[in-house]
């Protein structure tokens, strides 16, 4: 049933290239959606999520063993069940944009259909094709709807995708020629040679760990979120860093498991460095955006650091993570991009702190304080059990880490709590209009700062006044946020079917 979410996504962008305009956006919400339900009735119908069991095979190229090969889990379904639900807030987060529509939401459907292809996939090869699939809209995304430095930003998130997938193919190859077949559940019973897991294990968790934001390869992320489109920063951070995650676990930790206990304590480092330092910058940003994208590379490193912990509690607590993170990174981003940039014109903290905000959007000011909670780790939200469930998993393993990444988690609630208090509580100026504020609130600013230029997808006449919020954006909003909440309240939906998957997995045996 849930291979059905990659042919309707496919499906629905192509007929997206052929319908009149005015039903792009209806298009395209019909199809996530449809999506999004299928993996929803997929994850509470599957019993057997142990064992990444096959649901579609079919031969592809016999003579080099390539097959049409898909596998379901309790991870792959829980990834998934965030692209779909990431997907869907995308599209109602993009209801407005009116320049080239059809297109726009082509690209975006083929991000969708891509991620679902990896997630899915047991066949290595074909998760190397969805995957480098991924790199191409992405690109056309920033650089045709996107808005500051957009050309700069998609090149260099391209190649770095590019540096990163190069090193996957290579850590393929190895494998292939070793094993002589691309099959997942095959390989994770092979025995490679530890001289190959000594430097295969490397080379395939580096390359995938690219899109997974892993210091200091991380800096594709800032930047590529900042020119993105608001729906594009939500694929980015919601689903897109997380193929990086799954494919290192997947298949560099489950292939090469002595390769994983040689290098771990290095993934560890990198983990620490990347908290600690990504929330650092993070504190000194004046973009908004850029605050989110820094956000995104310190709370990724907690999943690095629960993959290192080689425990089932602390490699379930990082897949838990992941699925959290998709979700308040999106909301975030969605706050930030289309909530107040589209009405303001500017991102800039200092600007926006002059404007009032929390009076002027009461229902932005409240979603932005749900998703500055959750991304604190503040308990009763998915960020609090994911993270602290990681940092238990970690405590026996590595407990220096687990002490430098409290010291993190403390700049994570100064940067959070410092762009919370200056978006929307900022003390108000009595000269300064609301919808002016953005113009004329810092003439240095406004004559320098890039986030004054609008991005064609979003653009929309400067009111006097801020628009209210859209019920389009409203009901985006509010799927997040009670996602958010309800893994917050009631984990367990998710672990049982996290935990056994991991357990499973042959670097814990």
């Amino acid at each position: 049933m849930i291979a059905w979410t990659i042919y309707i996504t496919f499906v629905g962008a192509v007929v997206l290239l052929f319908l009149p305009r005015a039903f792009a956006r209806w298009i395209a919400l019909a199809t996530t959606t449809a999506g999004f339900v299928t993996s929803l009735l997929a994850f509470f119908q599957t019993i057997d999520v142990e064992t990444f069991k096959t649901i579609v095979r079919i031969p592809w190229v016999p003579m080099l063993g390539m097959e049409y090969h898909l596998a379901v889990d309790g991870i792959s379904l829980t990834m998934a069940l965030v692209t779909g639900l990431v997907a869907v807030t995308a599209v109602l987060f993009s209801w407005d944009v009116e320049h080239r529509q059809n297109e726009f939401f082509f690209w975006l459907l083929l991000v969708v259909a891509g991620s679902y292809g990896v997630f899915l996939s047991a066949d290595l090869f074909l998760l190397f094709l969805f995957y480098e699939l991924v790199i191409v809209p992405k690109y056309f995304l920033i650089a045709i709807w996107g808005s500051t430095n957009k050309e700069y930003g998609a090149m260099k998130l391209t190649l770095y995708s590019f540096f990163g997938g190069a090193l996957v193919f290579i850590g393929i190859l190895a494998i292939y020629v070793t094993a002589g077949s691309l099959d997942l559940n095959q390989l994770a019973q092979f025995q490679f040679s530890p001289q190959l897991q000594s430097w295969a294990f490397p080379v395939l968790f580096i390359g995938f760990g690219v899109l997974a934001g892993v210091w200091p390869l991380h800096t594709w992320a800032p930047t590529g979120h900042v020119a993105a489109p608001t729906a594009g920063s939500m694929l980015l951070a919601g689903i897109v860093m997380k193929l990086g995650a799954y494919g290192g676990l997947r298949v560099a930790m489950n292939l090469f498991p002595q390769g994983f206990q040689l290098w771990s304590k290095w993934i560890a480092v990198l983990a620490v460095i990347g908290i600690v330092y990504a929330a650092a910058v993070a504190l000194r940003q004046s973009d908004l955006k850029f605050v989110i994208g820094y956000s995104s590379v310190s709370h990724m490193g907690f999943v690095l650091l629960g993959l290192a912990t080689a425990s089932a509690l602390g490699v379930s607590g990082a897949v838990l993570q992941m699925f959290s993170h998709g979700v308040i990174a999106a909301l975030l981003f969605a706050v930030a991009g289309r909530m107040l940039y589209r009405r303001t014109h500017t991102r800039e903290l200092d600007t926006l702190s002059v404007m009032n905000l929390s009076r002027a959007l009461p229902f932005a000011a409240f979603t932005f304080v749900i998703a500055s909670a959750a991304s604190m780790g503040i308990p009763g939200f998915s960020g609090f059990v994911a993270e602290i469930t990681i940092l238990i998993g970690a405590w026996k393993a590595f407990p220096i880490a687990v002490w430098i990444t409290g010291a993190g988690m403390v700049l994570v609630a100064a940067f959070t709590l410092r762009a919370l208090q200056q978006s929307f509580f900022g003390e108000s100026s009595a000269t300064t209009p609301v919808g002016s504020a953005a113009l004329s609130g810092d003439a240095k600013s406004s004559s320098a700062s890039p986030t004054l230029i609008t991005s064609s997808a979003e653009r929309s006449i400067h009111p006097p006044e801020v628009a209210p919020i859209t019920l389009s954006e409203k009901w985006g909003a509010c799927l997040l946020m009670l996602a958010t909440l309800a893994v917050g309240i009631y984990p367990k939906v998710l672990l049982d079917r996290i935990q056994p998957a991991v357990e499973a997995m042959r670097f814990l045996k």
